[in-house]
């Protein structure tokens, strides 16, 4: 996106990036101007601090000075004190510093004229033996003073010593603080808009020089956008928490609770799919079951700056695709079968010519209806016991294609699946998956090779079970055999099959799972999968009497 591009710079006033400037500077002004006022009354209180303890000090020290004693109870104490103490009042730098009878006549003082004339200020205090401090304004104007007795050696107060600053010069001396603060405080305010002025300029570079009534459009239209798309999407950040699941996603997943900040190993999935979605592995078009779905995974990180923030997941339904496929896949195993009984027959009928010809009448017509028999028991067994034409369709293919491998199918006595309301094509998902493995794992045993198959209506329930002859599962196996993924087969080129292995009883276990049913695995001979699928309501009534009864179909 280009600077000025986007439709929304040209309709906010200002962008996102100016509010900012303006914002941070007037912030800064402030904080300025509020520190600076701070630090003016504190140099303000610390000057007045400091001259008040400068002046205590001076007159403590004073008043302890022996050699005062001496010359105030001498014959001419203005005389005597005159001198050294103009030199101590310019030493520690106070603007006054003034010897005095008890009764305020002053000794000494920075203007000769007012020796010898009373002092101007509070001395009661003093005489009483106190130290005071006060504000006053004298000879040498408006001052901050303080006030000490001198005691003779007898313990009475024998003159007063009192020292002080003047205001003004204390004003003076805060504004030259005050000036050095502005000066800082200047420093601070163009330090602080420079840093703002840099920062709104990274900003309005993030933002294109949107606005914020931009930036909120732009955000709401993503948001719609990420949530209206026909595909899944699940966004998690580097942490393994959740940073986005759109609306399709919380469909296929089975999780319409999950939020931002949730961490993916609480998520309610599939493990094989969990713990992909939680590694952040890079993957295109791995089949996941989740939520009753069957799922096409792609995942990629996500980087910018070539820092890692997380990785996007990207799902699609192919539960339609795979179900369809499982059907057509049955029909194509039935044709290839009606192909191989046509081809067989041919050959049978050769033989049935060719003994006639021979004059073997009676056996040519045993062969014949032998081979008859034989085909037409599974027909009739099947056709009598399955309704719906798709899975009677489906048992044939199979045996077709048992046969073929030396596996024979057989449909146990008292087996019926009627009408029962659940839809054809689940069944043959579930049940044709089932006979697939049955098959293989027969094939893979010792002879006799062999599949049966089990159907009963009781309880409102219908009941499948497909028990085999191979060599049977572990309870170990048994619980990793519905897992996506997982398989005995070693990987076979020639494999056509669309969703590959390792997913046909993941399929099962998602199937049986939607349908509100359970699948378990027993041990018989070989392995059998028992499968119980709730009827919809309604079914079981419409189910023929006597459906889980044994008998001959």
């Amino acid at each position: 996106m280009r600077r000025g591009s986007s439709p929304w710079v040209h309709r906010d006033r200002s962008s996102l990036a100016t509010r900012i400037l303006v914002l941070q500077v007037l912030s800064v002004l402030l904080v300025v101007l509020g520190g600076w006022g701070f630090a003016a009354r504190e140099a303000a209180e610390s000057a007045r601090t400091e001259a008040v303890a400068r002046a205590r000090a001076t007159v403590l020290t004073m008043a302890l000075d022996p050699s005062l004693v001496e010359a105030v109870e001498g014959p001419d104490p203005a005389a005597a004190l005159a001198e050294p103490v103009e030199k101590l009042r310019a030493t520690n730098d106070v603007d006054f510093l003034v010897v005095m009878s008890p009764e305020g006549v002053r000794y000494t003082h920075p203007d000769p004229a007012q020796v010898g004339r009373l002092f101007r200020g509070t001395i009661d205090g003093a005489r009483a033996g106190r130290t005071t401090t006060e504000d006053y304004t004298g000879t040498l104007g408006r001052s901050v003073r303080v006030v000490t007795p001198v005691h003779g050696a007898d313990g009475t107060v024998v003159a007063l010593v009192s020292a002080g600053v003047q205001l003004d010069a204390i004003s003076d001396r805060v504004h030259e603080s005050l000036l050095e603060l502005a000066l800082l405080a200047a420093g601070a305010l163009a330090l602080g808009t420079v840093s703002a002025w840099l920062i709104a300029r990274h900003v309005r570079r993030q933002t294109y020089g949107l606005g914020h009534l931009g930036l909120a459009r732009l955000q709401s239209y993503h948001d719609a956008l990420l949530h209206s798309v026909r595909a899944g999407l699940v966004l998690v950040s580097g942490d393994r928490r959740v940073v986005l699941c759109n609306d399709e996603a919380r469909r296929l997943l089975g999780i319409p609770d999950v939020g931002p900040g949730d961490p993916v190993c609480d998520l309610p999935l599939d493990p094989a799919l969990g713990e992909l979605l939680g590694s952040g592995r890079e993957c295109d078009g791995e089949l996941h079951a989740a939520g009753g779905h069957t799922l096409v995974v792609t995942q990629v990180p996500a980087r910018t700056g070539g820092v890692d923030l997380g990785w996007v997941t990207t799902l699609r339904d192919r539960t339609d695709l795979v179900r369809i496929t499982g059907e057509l896949d049955s029909l194509r195993g039935f044709s290839e079968s009606l192909r191989a009984r046509s081809h067989e027959a041919d050959n049978r009928l050769h033989t049935v010519v060719a003994l006639v010809e021979l004059g073997e009448y009676d056996q040519a017509v045993a062969f014949a209806t032998a081979a008859l028999g034989n085909a037409q028991e599974l027909v009739d067994s099947v056709t009598g016991a399955v309704t719906e034409p798709p899975l009677a369709a489906l048992l044939l293919g199979k045996a077709a294609a048992g046969e073929e491998r030396g596996v024979t199918l057989r449909l146990e006595t008292g087996s019926l699946l009627p009408s029962t309301g659940i839809d054809p094509i689940d069944l043959v998902v579930v049940l044709g998956n089932l006979l697939d493995n049955a098959i293989d794992a027969a094939g893979d045993g010792e002879p006799p090779r062999w599949v049966r198959v089990r159907s009963t209506v009781a309880d409102d329930e219908l009941v499948l079970e497909v028990a085999d002859s191979g060599p049977g599962m572990s309870p170990e196996v048994a619980r990793q055999a519905f897992v996506r993924g997982w398989t005995t087969k070693e990987p076979c080129p020639d494999d056509d099959r669309p969703q590959g292995r390792g997913l046909g009883l993941a399929l099962v276990a998602s199937a049986v799972r939607r349908l509100g049913g359970s699948v378990v695995v027993e041990r018989d001979v070989g392995a059998r999968f028992v499968v119980r699928l709730p009827l919809p309501a309604g079914a079981a009534a419409g189910a023929p009497a006597g459906a889980g009864e044994k008998g001959e179909p």
